[in-house]
């Protein structure tokens, strides 16, 4: 990681320091995708069952499980995950289910009463990744709120092979139609449908840039499907100060990169000899990762910024949006009123990331590449349609029609005057 005094940067090379990696490869990217996409709404199954032998090496004859395979599946899950995933579950539900609608009825002119209402979406899809990671907690992420929101259909797909534990989470949470489907082609299928893959109007979860496109151009078309946020490639930016633990702020910007070679990581600290210091420890903990050779990709794309105090790091992470943001400063709680950009914040040294990727109850499904400035963390909500509904009685419409002939008339529609006035001639 390049050290940067944030300072010396002219406005271009601030820009610089903070652009995403994934974003100068998006052109040849969304060519890719777009074939895939066209493909699979032309040919359906027969370009399906070929994206998935090229792209995620699928031998098999059949994209679903079949209820014999999920149970077994399930039972080959040791107790003690099977334990960890209960108890992750609980705590997801416990939080989901709290974010109950708030529905409105008010009778906002005399004789007129206006309303909101919410009903669960009729079907869903969800995406969660696999291959050399599988995200166990995303099947709980995307299924538990799914559930609790009451959607009549919900299938998921993950790169085959689908790890047992992400079957049983899925299980666990009420999935009962999994496929093994990976990348821009599961994404394609699910928002067109084919043979075997049912569509949905709605498509949850992130993954890489390949899966990110292919969720953007699907939502763009009214004959696909609504998606749940631009959800992309890992980052996370630490904001530290002079006494934040460096091997805690190692251990965290490494635990994002770790995700992908186009996870980017980011330290705000008002310290250089810090910043040196944390990069250090970043570089012993690095040798003895796993994934040692992917974090090392995603680090020579990330940066250490040394700002001169908190307020201009609290500007440095509003400018970024990073989809995690961690807190590791003497006083945290006294940043979070200015802290506006992200999509999920973690407080204080004892509230590493991956806290929240599993088991607090909040949702690991964040907006990335910017997006936490407008997008939100995924919650119950995203699982339902919000809708409004209102009543008029004669008295209401013959008091307001006034109001309502007169703006009609300013804008030049006379059949909306006219819907007005034919009701209330004879009142």
């Amino acid at each position: 990681m390049e050290i940067k005094i944030w300072n010396n940067l002219s406005d271009s090379e601030k820009l610089d320091a903070l652009t995403r990696p994934a974003q100068s490869s998006s052109d040849k990217v969304q060519e890719i995708v777009s074939n895939i996409i066209s493909r699979i709404r032309k040919e359906g199954d027969s370009a399906l069952f070929e994206f998935s032998k090229t792209l995620d090496k699928f031998e098999g004859e059949n994209l679903e499980w079949t209820q014999s395979e999920i149970e077994a599946a399930c039972k080959r899950v040791d107790a003690d995950l099977k334990e960890a995933i209960d108890t992750a579950y609980t705590n997801i539900s416990k939080f989901h289910a709290a974010q109950e609608p708030k529905c409105v009825k008010l009778e906002t002119y005399p004789g007129i009463v206006s309303e909101t209402h919410t009903h669960p979406i009729d079907s869903v899809g969800l995406y969660v990744p696999g291959g050399s990671a599988p995200l166990v907690s995303t099947a709980l992420m995307l299924a538990v709120p799914a559930a609790i929101a009451k959607c009549p259909e919900v299938i998921l797909c993950s790169p085959p092979p689908i790890s047992d534990a992400i079957v049983y989470a899925a299980t666990k949470a009420g999935v009962k139609r999994i496929f093994n489907l990976g990348g821009a082609q599961a994404v394609a299928a699910m928002a067109y449908g084919t043979q075997t893959v049912p569509k949905v109007l709605k498509i949850f979860g992130p993954g890489n840039q390949f899966v990110t496109m292919a969720k953007r151009l699907v939502s763009n078309d009214p004959n696909g499907a609504a998606i749940d946020m631009p959800a992309g490639p890992s980052e996370v930016l630490v904001i530290a100060d002079k006494k934040a633990n460096p091997a805690f702020v190692a251990a965290d910007l490494l635990s994002q990169a770790e995700h992908g070679p186009d996870s980017q990581v980011i330290l705000v600290t008002q310290s250089e000899e810090f910043a040196k210091k944390a990069m250090q420890e970043v570089e012993s903990q690095l040798a003895v990762l796993p994934r040692k050779e992917i974090a090392t990709k995603a680090l020579s794309k990330s940066t250490a910024i040394v700002v001169d105090d908190l307020a201009h790091a609290v500007t440095v992470s509003n400018t970024y949006a990073p989809e995690h943001l961690i807190l590791q400063v003497e006083d945290p709680d006294a940043l979070l009123p200015d802290l506006r950009n992200a999509g999920s914040i973690f407080v204080g040294a004892y509230t590493p990331e991956s806290l929240g990727d599993y088991a607090s109850g909040t949702n690991h499904t964040l907006p990335t590449y910017g997006y936490a400035k407008t997008c939100c963390a995924l919650g119950t909500d995203d699982y339902r349609r919000r809708y409004t509904v209102q009543k008029a009685s004669k008295e209401g419409l013959k008091a307001i029609a006034s109001t309502v002939t007169r703006m009609a008339d300013a804008e030049g529609l006379g059949a909306h005057k006219n819907a007005i006035v034919v009701r209330v001639t004879d009142l």
